[in-house]
């Protein structure tokens, strides 16, 4: 049977303190590290805190120390701590930019960042091919890939560190509060109907009482918020196309039927 997840944005970082998306890889704020004992207690708190079986966090600075504080009664009854490249956030700025992992290594010498993709934190080179390039289609796919990494896993229940830009427009459509968490299990009959469809696609169902409270913590916004206006930048091959449909077609451009020339 498929994990129940335990989804968790990180609290509060520098650069949301002053909205400047220059920091880079920011630490977590003062009310950040407050938010994070918060989180410990509401989890531990509950019975679905005490059921995780497995740890998996984004590779960058604010959600390893969001895991570190805020589920540290975990971690130290022995519950593994996953890092992992492909729950980072979506943005290719600065504040959304991994370290590079001998530093991640030095700075949480207790976990195990050996799993952890060599190609992060790399997110603008080679951009059709780069799982964590800022483009809609990467990062959709990225979510995919996610999702389909926990739904084999033998635990029952895993808790996942990660980022509100991501969860909400590759995971779970769902908008998060800094340190808020929301439980999910994989919708069976939805994965089925997109089966029909002639799709493969992991889908997640949120908790009765996660959704109508607004989060784990009653912090978060309550409803569905899907992918919006302004999420990505435009995609390479639509800007192409936007760029042709512009100019006036060349006669090699134009259809058959236009080339052909009457015969005499």
């Amino acid at each position: 049977m498929p994990p129940t997840l335990i989804l968790i944005r990180h609290a509060q970082a520098l650069h949301n303190v002053a909205s400047d998306w220059s920091f880079h890889d920011p630490k977590l704020s003062e009310l950040g590290e407050q938010q994070s004992r918060e989180l410990h207690e509401s989890l531990k708190a509950s019975k679905v805190g005490n059921e995780v079986e497995l740890i998996v966090v984004s590779a960058m600075r604010r959600t390893l120390q969001t895991a570190t504080i805020g589920l540290d009664w975990l971690i130290k009854k022995g519950i593994k701590v996953l890092p992992d490249a492909n729950w980072q956030e979506n943005a290719d700025k600065p504040c959304d930019t991994g370290s590079e992992i001998s530093v991640m290594k030095k700075e949480f010498p207790d976990y195990d960042f050996s799993v952890v993709d060599p190609n992060y934190p790399d997110k603008t080179t080679n951009l059709k091919s780069n799982p964590y390039a800022f483009t809609e289609k990467a990062i959709v796919a990225r979510g995919q890939t996610c999702l389909k990494a926990l739904y084999d896993r033998p635990e029952k229940v895993i808790a996942v560190v990660s980022h509100s830009g991501f969860l909400r427009t590759a995971v779970c459509n769902r908008m998060f509060f800094n340190a808020d968490w929301r439980v999910f299990t994989f919708d069976e009959e939805a994965m089925a109907k997109s089966e029909m469809n002639g799709e493969t696609k992991f889908i997640l169902k949120e908790s009765e009482e996660t959704e109508k409270n607004g989060g784990g913590m009653g912090r978060s916004d309550v409803g569905v918020f899907g992918i919006t206006e302004g999420d990505f930048p435009p995609e390479v091959e639509d800007m192409i196309k936007d760029e042709q449909a512009k100019r006036p077609a060349k006669a090699e451009e134009l259809d058959e039927a236009n080339r052909q020339k009457p015969e005499k």
